[in-house]
């Protein structure tokens, strides 16, 4: 089972504020800990994975919730 560390809720906010409330919670994680990003932006689907390749953080999928999208991200090292 993945043991969530942090949630963000970014529910109501386009991007790229996911993506960089996101970042800032994840600076303070440990490497290998998981941030849980709540997001109901469309864009999100895209910016998300995106933004994990680019700044080397392990993309571990998405679900949906109620009325949003459920992100998963390993933080790297």
């Amino acid at each position: 089972m993945t043991e969530i560390k942090e949630t963000v809720d970014a529910i109501g906010l386009l991007c790229p504020l996911p993506v960089l409330k996101a970042r800032k919670r994840l600076k303070s994680l440990q490497p290998g800990q998981i941030l849980e990003l709540l997001a109901d932006d469309p864009a999100a689907v895209i910016d998300v994975p995106h933004f994990c390749n680019e700044a080397g953080h392990e993309f571990l999928g998405h679900s949906a919730g109620t009325g949003h999208q459920v992100y998963l991200i390993r933080k790297g090292s």
